[in-house]
Formats: structure tokens, sequence, C-alpha cells
């Protein structure tokens, strides 16, 4: 006679498998934490192999070298991303300015209609500057860090981009190197889940850049016309930040909104403000249901708790990362819940 109950048996060995799970997930954040410099590059190169995939296939079948399709494939995206950092950055440093005179006006009319909550605001407006400065002069301390740091992030992107280059022109040698190292009788089904895995991160990546152009190209658009300075440079923060779900669209709408409220006013920041609200309502309800319909569906709450998630292990790195990984994985379930949930029935049966 058993000592416990079946359903308590079943419970705990449910518990049992969760914390198993959870260790090993544990165990292998914190060994990529440790290991940040190596497996930070090859994340994203990953990601910029299933973006760029179909680009470099199409310059295969032209019957380009693959090696020179994959040294032009990279040198096109360092132009592309170069080019759009530049036009973000000049656009922010012309209207950085702008942008604080902007809120201490606003902060000084909350302070004639509200009183003391006004003045409050004023006064962190007036000291912003000072606040900066005295920021600033406590980093001071730790500028051979900061170089150090910066120093790191660049070998990081080189190694990323060489990454790049050889996941393209080996990714035909990719399946046979993977059942090479698979477990005897497990090849099929490892290569299966990479399959599947990269095919949803493919599809999430190139469905999200998409969207991304769509809406940078309906909000470069509205703030030309409302005449709003640095259209162009918002528009590409705007596609920049729409590979971080919600948070980026908010972020780099928010931004847009300030400069139109810096340069044009109360009336035409609420004009920015509805152009963005637009194209937001319009991504969530048209072109996310439609172009990633074929892709791996997650619901809001799921991607919000995996960016929270990515946030707290990695920062910024760590929510560009989360949903796309998290993709993944659910490309991984999906293929195991198709193998053997299908067997189940005529195993049982």
């Amino acid at each position: 006679m058993p000592l416990l109950p079946d359903p308590v048996r079943r419970l705990a060995a449910w518990c049992a498998v969760l914390l198993l799970v959870a260790g090993v997930v544990w165990v292998g954040i914190r060994l990529c934490a440790e290991l940040r410099t190596a497996v930070v590059p090859v994340l994203l190169a990953l990601l910029g192999t299933a973006l760029l995939g179909p680009l470099h296939r199409r310059l295969v079948k032209a019957r380009v070298n693959p090696s020179l399709a994959a040294g032009l494939t990279c040198v096109a995206v360092v132009a592309v991303v170069g080019g759009a950092v530049y036009i973000i950055v000049a656009a922010l440093i012309d209207t950085g300015d702008q942008i604080l005179a902007s809120l201490r006006t606003a902060a000084q009319d909350l302070a004639r209609h509200f009183g003391a909550a006004g003045t409050s605001l004023d006064d962190l407006a007036s000291n912003a500057r000072e606040l900066l400065d005295r920021f600033g002069g406590t980093a001071a301390s730790g500028v051979i860090s900061g170089v150090s740091v910066v120093g790191e992030s660049l070998a990081m992107a080189v190694l990323a981009l060489l990454l790049v280059f050889f996941f393209l022109r080996d990714a035909d040698r990719a399946a046979g190197a993977l059942r090479g190292l698979a477990p005897s009788g497990s090849a099929e089904l490892v290569e299966a889940m990479a399959r599947r895995a990269f095919r949803a991160v493919e599809g999430f990546m190139r469905g999200t850049t998409f969207i991304a152009f769509i809406d940078a190209v309906c909000i470069t658009v509205g703030l030309l016309i409302l005449d709003v300075p640095g259209a162009l440079g918002l528009g590409a923060l705007v596609f920049v930040g729409a590979y971080i779900p919600y948070l980026g669209a908010f972020i780099s709408g928010a931004v847009a909104v300030l400069v139109a409220l810096a340069d044009r006013g109360f009336v035409i920041a609420l004009w920015a403000l509805g152009v963005v609200l637009a194209v937001q309502v319009l991504e969530g309800h048209v072109l996310q249901p439609v172009i990633q319909s074929r892709t791996v569906q997650m619901h809001p709450a799921v991607v919000m708790v995996t960016i929270t998630a990515g946030a707290s292990v990695a920062g910024i790195l760590g929510m560009l990362l989360a949903v796309p990984l998290t993709a993944a994985a659910f490309g991984v379930v999906l293929e195991l819940r198709g193998r053997y949930g299908a067997q189940e029935p005529s195993g049982s049966s």
C-alpha cells in the first residue's frame, strides 16, 4: 500500500520537475552572466542571422559567392545601423535644449495654475542641469570603468558581426554539425527542435522589422506634416524602439511628442500624440494579427512579463533578447507537443 495517495504523489512529482527546471534555468542564467562577453555576441548574431537570412539567400540564388554574399549583407547592416544611429543622435542633440526649455515653460504654467505642486516641478526643471552636472561629477570618478564598458561593448559588437558573417556563410552546414553533436538516437529530434526554434525567431524578427518599418514611416510622415523638427531621426528612433515590444514604442513615441511640444507648442504636440496613438492602435489591432499570424503568438501579458524578466537580468540588452528567446522556447515546446502529444492517444488506445 503506498504511503501517500496518488494525487499527492503526482503533485510531488510535478513539484520536483518544476524545481529541477528552475534550477537548470537559474544555473544557465548565471553561466550566461559570467560568460556574457561570449554569450551575448552569439545571441545577437543568431538574431541578425534570422533577420538577414532571406537577403543572403536571395544573393546566393543570384549566383553570388556565399562568402561574398555574407560580406555584402554585413556591410549593408553596418551602413544601415550606423546611419540610423547617426540620424537619431543628431536629431536628439539638435532638439535637446528645446525639450528642456519647453519642459521648464510647462512647469511654470503649472506653477501658475496649481501652486505648490507646479512650483516643485519648476524647481526641478530649473535645477535639471545642476543635477546632471552633479551626476556627471560623481560618474567622473568611474571613467576607467566606463571606458572598459565601452570597449567591451565594441568588442562584443564586432564579434557579433563576424559571427553573423560565418553563420550566414555556413548556414547549410549547421544541420549536419548539429546532428553530429546530438546524442545517439536523438539527432532527428534535436534538429527538428532547432529548426522550429530558428523559424520562430526568424518569423518574429521579420514580422517585427516589417511592423517597425510601417510604424516608422507613418509616424515620420505625420511629423513631417506637422513640421516637427528631426522627423527623420524620430522615425528612426521609432523603428529601433519597435524591437522592444510595447515599452520601446512608448518611449520613442514620448520622445516624438516632447520634441513636438518643444518646437511647435501644445496644440501640435497633441496632434503628434494623436498620430502616435493611431499608429499604435493600427499596429496592435491590424499589423500584429495579420503579419505575425504565422509565427509563434504570445499573449501581451507573457510579453510584458518576459520583458520585465529580461530587464532584471540584463537591462536593455535583456529587454531586446527576451522576446525572441521566448519565441524560440515556444517553438521548441510546440515541436515537442506536436510529436509526443500526437503519440499519447495511439499509445493509450
